[in-house]
């Protein structure tokens, strides 16, 4: 993995973490809190008012990637390990990570090639570094391996597996609450989180008054990055219907809402001079102020650690003042961090 040459310029303080779903807190999903950001000011409303702040004509691009049970217990030399489990590859590997038993809380960086993984009857030999040598953005081992199997490992995490999980949550909660309602196509090791808050209800809404919806694909890897380390490549689609709805609406003068950085980042990486094309395949597309958007206008987002690189994407759609802008009154007003937190929508026009 390797880092990035750009780092945020927005600054803050971090702030409290969403510690359970909103549904937990007594709180249905689109009663979260909404900041929404334009050129024009700031407003603080509820996630179930985002009709009010979109116009007829706009598109929102929602990703339909379902998220996938990708944390499971193993054995690593005999020793206990936890096993995060990613990418599917062509030619049948997948991408896995390697954490700290029992509770994940660090990443295991000193492995080596040939070492071999065990998750239950299923065998895992590290073939080598993914996507390369070095994959440590510390510079000192590997975090992501490419990893050769024997035997079922989707059957192994269906049966004994369990959301990937952090250390800010009170407990751990079922697959059904990693789910977004677009969520059709499993295969993300983490929640695509910034589609979470919309219901069937809203999205009737939105429907309703004109807004209209481009499903995309992409399946997230595992994100437990270190700080300015870019998003490793990932699987993408964008099908020819949503390439027409996204074209359509900017040449009527709509804007291009990504719901989520994964969302921003399949559309970003299927313009084709000033139109989206249908394409499909692996992404290494990393949206930044020095490489920005071409075609997103605006993002529906969750918030952001200090330094993450996912800010550096929410930079490159809202410009650098607008978000130092929200994020200073995010935490202000106590905005709710992380995937099961509040929410922001932020427009450039």
């Amino acid at each position: 993995m390797s880092l990035l040459a750009e780092t945020p310029h927005t600054r803050f303080a971090a702030s409290d973490f969403a510690p359970q779903p909103a549904e937990s807190r007594g709180l249905e999903r689109d009663e979260v809190r909404l900041l929404v950001g334009t050129p024009d000011g700031l407003a603080h409303v509820r996630f179930r008012d985002l009709p009010d702040h979109l116009h007829a004509g706009d598109v929102l691009v929602v990703n339909t990637s379902a998220t996938v049970n990708a944390e499971v217990d193993a054995t690593l030399d005999g020793e206990p390990v936890v096993l995060h489990v990613a990418h599917h590859l062509e030619d049948g590997d997948r991408v896995v990570e390697l954490r700290s038993s029992p509770d994940a809380g660090r990443a295991i960086l000193d492995r080596t090639s040939g070492d071999v993984v065990r998750v239950g009857d299923v065998r895992l030999v590290l073939r080598s570094p993914w996507p390369g040598e070095a994959s440590s953005p510390t510079g000192a081992g590997n975090r992501l391996w490419q990893a050769s199997v024997a035997g079922d490992l989707d059957r192994q995490l269906e049966w004994n597996g369990r959301p990937i999980a952090y250390g800010y949550l009170d407990r751990r909660y079922p697959l059904a609450d990693y789910q977004t309602v677009f969520g059709t196509r499993p295969g993300s090791a983490e929640m695509a989180s910034a589609g979470r808050p919309f219901t069937p209800a809203l999205v009737t809404r939105l429907v309703t008054a004109g807004v209209q919806l481009a499903p995309v694909t992409l399946h997230t890897g595992v994100s437990s990055q270190e700080a300015g380390e870019a998003p490793g490549p990932e699987w993408f689609e964008v099908p020819p219907t949503s390439a027409r709805t996204i074209n359509g609406a900017r040449e009527n003068g709509g804007r291009v809402i990504a719901v989520g950085t994964t969302a921003t980042r399949a559309v970003e990486s299927s313009v084709l001079g000033r139109h989206v094309v249908a394409s499909r395949g692996w992404t290494s597309r990393v949206v930044t102020p020095a490489q920005p958007p071409r075609v997103v206008d605006g993002l529906v987002t969750g918030w952001h650690d200090p330094m993450a690189s996912h800010l550096l994407l929410v930079e490159a759609v809202a410009g650098e003042r607008l978000t130092q802008a929200a994020y200073d009154a995010a935490v202000a007003e106590g905005y709710l961090w992380h995937e099961f937190g509040d929410s922001a929508l932020l427009l450039r026009r």
